[in-house]
């Protein structure tokens, strides 16, 4: 089955074009990587796949997720918001409510399947908490319940984003940036749920970086976006410094090719495992 399917997508802004003639495939249990430069077009094609926003109005142009359309020749469907509770979306800024506590947090991914009434009010019946408390207990996070979440770190925070779209029963995971802000022994965590999340659940994940080392150990498959345009798509392994000194500039791919920092005891990540062959001409 496809989870993600894109085809002719393209958006303006002004005179820029964000995203020109993208096609893409994501195969159900998939784990993709999607890399480039700030402004390559990497946040606003994971806008589209969750009907954020529309494309240009281009004949043809259309994304479907889990088989479903989501928009057509520029417009999202009508029901945009039914069809968005098979889709998670892991947000750079976390987006919790500081003052409520996780648990809250990570029960509001169930408010599509709560009566109005008990959702006005925040209340959640003991099988719901039961499946909450689940939820954070596959992030590590159990123990941090019923603390408000403006007390965590950031990384636990995105965790616990992570936690609300399991509970929410998501089929497709979309990470913008989801460790930008974070520090490398986060970072690790974040992209291990992620990774689990995918692993134990089945759960295709679409997942843009910065950090090339990061990409390259936690997804097989690489795509790369250059001025709105997916310029490789294929294997991690073959991704070569030629092409991301290519993709980021000089100067920029080296520090992005520098590998993180590992915690005590762990090896340092080999961002170029292996034999790479050049990637195929866009």
């Amino acid at each position: 089955m496809t989870a993600i399917q894109v085809t002719g997508l393209s958006k303006t802004f002004g005179k820029r074009k964000a995203l020109n003639d993208v096609s893409l495939q994501v195969g159900a249990g998939e784990m993709v990587a999607l890399i480039g430069a700030s402004g390559s077009g990497k946040s606003t094609l994971l806008r589209h796949l969750s009907g954020f926003v529309g494309s240009d109005p281009v004949a043809g142009a259309t994304v479907h997720m889990n088989g479903k359309l989501v928009q057509k020749d520029g417009r999202v469907v009508r029901d945009i918001r039914r069809l968005r509770t098979d889709i998670g979306f892991v947000f750079q800024q976390f987006n919790l409510v500081g003052r409520l506590t996780l648990l809250t947090n990570v029960l509001t991914g169930q408010l599509h399947r709560v009566p109005l009434h008990r959702s006005l009010f925040k209340l959640f019946s003991r099988e719901e908490r039961a499946a909450g408390l689940k939820a954070l207990a596959e992030v590590g996070l159990d123990d941090y319940a019923f603390q408000r979440a403006s007390t965590l770190s950031g990384g636990q925070q995105q965790r616990a984003a992570i936690a609300r779209a399991l509970i929410q029963g998501a089929k497709v995971l979309l990470a913008d940036e989801p460790i930008a802000s974070l520090d490398p022994e986060s970072s690790r965590k974040v992209m291990e749920n992620l990774a689990r999340v995918n692993r134990d659940h089945g759960c295709a994940v679409l997942v843009s970086l910065h950090q090339v080392d990061i990409a390259i150990k936690y997804c097989p498959r690489v795509v790369a976006m250059r001025d709105g345009r997916v310029v490789f798509d294929g294997p991690s392994a073959q991704l070569t410094p030629a092409f991301l000194r290519e993709l980021y500039g000089s100067e920029a791919a080296e520090e992005l090719m520098t590998p993180h920092a590992a915690p005590q005891g762990e090896p340092s990540i080999d961002p170029y495992p292996g034999t790479h062959a050049m990637p195929a001409a866009a």
